[in-house]
Parts: structure tokens; sequence; C-alpha cells
């Protein structure tokens, strides 16, 4: 099945979010669609999914004009989405999950056995071994991705488009990710693969569409492109060199976070066990490990989101063990969450609001009961401005921001604290190559003034690039504990896999001095 879509152009008010995109999608084949946050991408998605109707343009499937009004109609034509955040009913089995949306009238019985051996057809056919009856909220988020793709699947996708596919993945449910993709395309399916992670990109692609403020700047094959040809056309420029760090002398070097021999339960019983370790300033400590293996429990703990079992943690030499997460964050902690949606942003509030979260009952923002309106949205404008954040205004709601401009937000709100300890936890995911830039340079900014900043990340790249020691966190235990700039990707895919094999970092040195390309 072809796809073409010709001049296909989208406004929002004076926002003109697509400008006359036309492209075609060849049977068998994936493309890639890539571009900065608000480039453009999502917009163009919905619309080919019936999410969105276009202002202007059409779009034809194997040469003949279609009408796209609704995912409906999407679907009765062939094209399957799976979003970035999953549209699945947690409670709900595989195969129910499946089906939902399936049956035309509400008296229609479904044949559940003759559901679940077509299910296990499809499952057998790419090689997953699931269970249609099992309940989707007890997967894996790896699984529950699969369960998207094969349910698009079971409702007679032809083309599919995977929106930020690889953003919740482990690197080995990526990889299997891209095996399905290949079967998926020498079984004659297509795919449109939105990404911002130029190596998976270059991987899995066969061509690549580049939009930027709306409009195709470019469109390559693979093979006939580099990354710093796409970042060119993705941003408009090559990424700047960034200095990791300066040359400070002796420095008056402190202790800001402590943890001691913590123990922490998560929902399956023990998931931190004797944790140890110093965040000291003027650092950035990394913590890598595959996800679940105990990295979000332990931010959860040190924040106050959830209940320390045994051992104890310092704040600048002061407990706070099991303090509320207000009393944690008024002793000098800022946090930068895993979940921007979740946990960052009140995302029917409007930007204003969003920025003066934490101190909205605090001079200069409230006099007594009172809050000073005129101070709040002078404040969110400089942020806007400081952080670069592009938005039509500071009354718009979070929501309607792109994920990058969304996580700029909470960045900002969040370095504004003039904390003594910023926890970031995988601060640029599902961000753009120019905003992963932008962000990098504030926390490398942060730790120039003395912070101390604890670096949460499933990116090797981003923390071997920022910081000065990392820790490994296995199975809720520190495997080893490294220079970033003595320790090479192996070494530490072995540590992330259980294998103890080096605690020579446990102090920082004296002098960091690095200039890194990020």
């Amino acid at each position: 099945m072809k796809l073409e879509v010709n001049g296909i152009s989208k406004s929002y008010g004076n926002v003109k979010a697509n400008q006359k995109i036309s492209f075609q999608l060849n049977q068998g084949e994936v493309l890639a669609v890539l571009g900065e946050n608000g480039a453009g991408k999502t917009t163009l998605m919905r619309i080919i999914y019936g999410l969105e109707v276009a202002d202007e343009g059409s779009i034809s499937i194997d040469g003949k004009q279609v009408q796209i009004n609704s995912p409906k109609d999407s679907i009765k034509l062939g094209i399957g989405m799976v979003h970035q955040h999953f549209m699945l009913a947690e409670n709900l089995t595989v195969a129910e999950n499946m089906i939902l949306g399936t049956r035309e009238k509400l008296t229609e019985l479904i044949n559940m056995k003759k559901v679940n051996e077509h299910i296990k057809e499809i499952f057998a056919e790419y090689h997953m071994p699931l269970d249609p009856e099992q309940v989707v909220g007890s997967l894996p988020v790896g699984l529950q991705q699969r369960v998207e793709i094969m349910k698009a699947l079971y409702k007679g996708a032809q083309i599919l488009v995977l929106d930020e596919p690889t953003a919740v993945l482990t690197p080995m449910e990526i990889r299997e990710l891209f095996q399905i993709i290949k079967e998926l395309t020498k079984n004659g399916k297509s795919v449109i693969f939105i990404s911002h992670k130029l190596d998976e990109v270059m991987e899995v692609s066969d061509r690549i569409l580049v939009l930027r403020q709306g409009k195709v700047v470019g469109e390559v094959k693979t093979k006939d492109t580099t990354k710093t040809e796409l970042i060119k056309m993705m941003i408009g420029r090559e990424l700047r060199a960034l200095n990791k760090g300066l040359e400070f002398g002796s420095l008056n070097r402190k202790v800001l976070l402590s943890v001691d021999k913590l123990c922490v339960k998560g929902s399956g019983g023990k998931c931190i066990r004797d944790v140890s370790f110093q965040l000291w300033n003027y650092e950035i400590l990394g913590i890598a490990g595959v996800d679940g293996n105990g990295q979000t429990e332990l931010v959860e703990a040190i924040t106050g989101l959830r209940k320390v079992e045994s051992g104890d943690i310092f704040i600048n030499n002061q407990k706070s063990t099991n303090f509320s997460v207000r009393k944690i964050r008024k002793m000098g902690i800022a946090h930068i969450p895993e979940d921007r949606r979740a946990r960052g942003l009140i995302l029917t509030q409007d930007l204003v609001n969003n920025y003066i979260l934490e101190n909205h009952d605090s001079f200069p923002f409230s006099k007594g009961k009172v809050l000073r309106k005129k101070a709040a949205i002078e404040y969110a404008q400089r942020l806007n401005q400081d952080y670069q954040v592009i938005a039509d205004s500071v009354f718009v709601k979070a929501e309607t921001l792109s994920g990058g401009n969304q996580q700029k937000v909470v960045v900002a709100r969040e370095i504004e604290q003039q904390p003594d300890i910023l926890i970031a936890v995988k601060p640029t995911r599902g961000v753009d190559v120019g905003a992963i830039e932008y962000i990098h340079s504030c926390i490398l900014n942060e730790r120039s003034k003395g912070k101390g900043i604890l670096l949460v990340s499933s990116e090797l790249d981003e923390i071997m690039a920022l910081s000065d020691r990392i820790l490994v966190m296995y199975n809720g235990e520190i495997t080893g504990c490294v220079w970033a700039d003595e320790v090479t990707e192996e070494d530490l895919g072995a540590m992330m896999t259980g294998v103890k094999k080096d605690f020579s970092a446990i102090r920082p040195k004296e002098i960091f001095k690095h200039e890194t390309v990020i």
C-alpha cells in the first residue's frame, strides 16, 4: 500500500503547524520523520490518523484520494498508529484491548475463543510469546508497546505510524522492536518512524523526511546522509561544542547529599539494598542502569515520594529521611521528574501557574492569601525568554506545548528555585537535539556554580558526556562507581548486567577539565 501526502497545511490561530507538506511512503519501507519539538511532526501524524483535519491538501492511498475525518476512517483504510503515550486500558486483558472499537453494533456478540486464536496466530507470526488473556497492566512497558502494535495489525493496518516508539524502552527492548519493524516491512507493511534519536533513525529507516517550523526542509535516503547533515537540516546550524567543566583549581569541596545503607521496598519486595554514596558540590554524579533496577525508587526516597525502610539520607549534613516532599525541597533539593506529564506539570493549567507551583504562597507571588498576579505573570514571561520556551503566551495551557517546550518549563522552574542539589531524571527524554543541547548547557551551568547534580538516565551517551563520576545500578544495588572519562561503554554495560567491576571513584577528583561535544 502506497501513501501520498500532498500540500497538507494546518494552522491553530496564528500558528502555522504544517505548511504545504508533501511526501510519499512506499510499500515495505520505513520513512523516518525528524524535526525539533514544535516542527509539526505530531500535527502531521494526527492528520494522517484522523485525529485532526487539515485546512488544505489531500491524502491518497494507492493513487486514490481519500477523506480521513476520524481514526475510524484511517483504520478502515489500513492506517494504524502507536502513540508515545499508550492508549491501553490497563485493567483489561491483551485480547480485550485489541478488540476495543471493532464491534459495529452493541448487540453484536464476540466469540472470545476465536478472537484469542486469531490473536495467537498474529503473535506467532511476529515471534511474540504473549498470552492474550493476560491483564495489560501487569505487563512491562516493552510488552505493552507490542500490544499496541499488534492491536493495529489485528485491525488490518498496512501502514503503521510509530510516534517516539523507543522513548520508554530499554536497549534490549529497542533491539527487539527493530526486529519487529524488519518483520513488518518484509511482510509488505510500511512504517512511519518518528524519533529524536539519530542513531536509531540511521539504523532502522530507508528514507528520512526532515521538518522545520512546519515545512519540509529535506528528504534524503538514509544511506546517502550523515547525522551532522540531519542536525543542520533540523535546527539550521551545527551543534555547539560545550565545555563539560572548568579548571577550578583547589576547590572548597563539601558533601551536599549523603545516602547511607539505604533500603527501600517496592511493589515486589525490597528494591533498594544497602545503597550508599555521596554527592559533592561542583559535580555531576550520573546514575546508569537499565530501567527497573531501582533508580526510580532511589530518587523517590531521596525526594520524599517513597518511604525509606532503613538507612539514612542527609541533605547539607541535615537528616532528611522520610521527610515530606515540601520539607525536603525547602532543604535545598529541586527535582526534574522522569515523567513531565504525570509529575512535572499540571497540563490543564497555564504556564504562569506551572511556573509558580513551588512558591505560589510566598513573596513575591502572594501577599497573605492574595495572589499577586502581575508579579507571577512577569516571572513567567522572564522564564519563557531566559529558557527559550516557545509559546504564544504565558497564558496557554501546558498541554498545548510541544514535548521539548514542556520539558524546558520544568527545567526552568526547578533551576530557578536556586537549589543546592538538582536531581535530573531523564532530563532530555523525548526532546530534539536542539533542546537536548540547551538542557545539557543548563545542567552544566548549575554545576559550574557549585551545585551538585544527580543525573539519572538510561542513555549512556548522556551519562558519559555530562557526568564526572558514574554509579551503576543493577537489581537495587550499586555494581560500580567509576570516572566518566576513564570508563568505556562496554564496562558500563557489563556493570549494568550485574558484574561488579570497579569502585575507584568513591570520592571525586579535585579538578575537572574536559571539553565535550554533545
